[in-house]
């Protein structure tokens, strides 16, 4: 009973510094962002004008409504209040809860991470079987192409596929929201995730096509491919996880620039139009539900880490 007891401590411990944690750093990401949001240049009554005559009385009631008239450290403290009881607030130049406003456009963008993510990972895999352990001249070009996907800027990637594959070939369409429309901004965000997977990937198989087991499995008959698919290639999983998990957290600040370039609806065209038009609620929320995303892919790694190889602590890097 007591070994239970001890047992129960030890897991409400770790849970309660998990959520201690978590709350920490979901209070230092409002704080940077909406400090940083306060330093920008121009003012939102403005920008929720439009081309509406900007007069004093105007843009003074606008202020005292969006509370915009209060000291900064009161704002901030009003903010972090609003936050704890789970109010986000509404969007200065949508006129709606901020929550409606990503609930909204939330759909689209999972649908792109989650085809970049499909696309990513088995363009890492076919690659990898296909160059580890062959002669030098495959694994240097495969080398080369991943070197120049992972340098090459996201919106220029997109830009070319646009160019050679929608307006050149008209092969897949340039807008829309159908499967052939998610094509071409899925692909773009998939080339540098598939590149660099495939990077981390080759290495571990080529240590282990090295390894003993290895020399066991071809002395049973074994073929080269059947090896590395089978045997080789889990052991590629523990880095494999790692790399996935911080690019899977990054994927937000990639939509950005892929819905920007292909005019897709979704969180990173929210996010752009909110910057700009000094949309401060939208985009500390979207900082927010970014940082959630990170800590979430982050706690999912946590476990499949476990279920590869119990034995295996977290790594360096991964938070905990």
């Amino acid at each position: 009973m007591a070994e239970l007891m001890a047992a129960l401590v030890t897991v409400a411990g770790a849970i309660l510094r998990r959520v201690l944690g978590i709350a920490g750093i979901l209070t230092g990401v409002a704080t940077v962002t909406f400090l940083a949001m306060a330093l920008v240049p121009g003012d939102p009554a403005y920008a929720m004008l439009g081309n509406a005559p900007a007069t004093p009385a105007t843009l003074a009631a606008i202020r005292a409504q969006m509370g915009l008239d209060e000291p900064l450290p009161q704002r901030f403290l009003h903010y972090l209040g609003r936050l704890a009881r789970g109010d986000f607030g509404e969007s200065f130049q949508r006129q709606q809860p901020v929550l409606r406003v990503i609930g909204e456009q939330l759909t689209p963008t999972l649908q792109l991470a989650a085809a970049a993510i499909t696309l990513g990972v088995a363009g890492a895999l076919v690659t990898v079987v296909a160059t580890s352990g062959t002669r030098r001249a495959p694994r240097v070009l495969a080398h080369a192409l991943e070197l120049v996907a992972v340098s090459t800027p996201t919106f220029w990637t997109g830009t070319l596929l646009l160019a050679g594959l929608s307006f050149r070939l008209h092969l897949f369409p340039s807008t829309g929201s159908g499967p052939a429309a998610l094509v071409l901004p899925a692909t773009t965000l998939a080339v540098p995730i598939g590149a660099l997977l495939a990077q981390v990937m080759r290495d571990g198989v080529d240590a282990a096509m090295l390894s003993p087991f290895v020399l066991s499995a071809r002395a049973r008959g074994l073929g080269e491919l059947d090896i590395r698919i089978h045997h080789a290639l889990r052991h590629t999983l523990l880095s494999a996880v790692t790399v996935s998990g911080w690019l899977v957290g990054g994927l937000l600040s990639g939509a950005v620039l892929v819905e920007t370039v292909f005019a897709r609806p979704g969180l990173g065209r929210v996010l752009l139009s909110a910057v700009t038009t000094h949309d401060f609620p939208v985009v500390i929320a979207l900082v927010m539900f970014g940082s959630l995303l990170f800590i979430a892919v982050n706690s999912a790694v946590d476990l499949a880490y476990r279920v590869i190889d119990p034995r295996s602590a977290t790594p360096a890097g991964v938070t905990r």
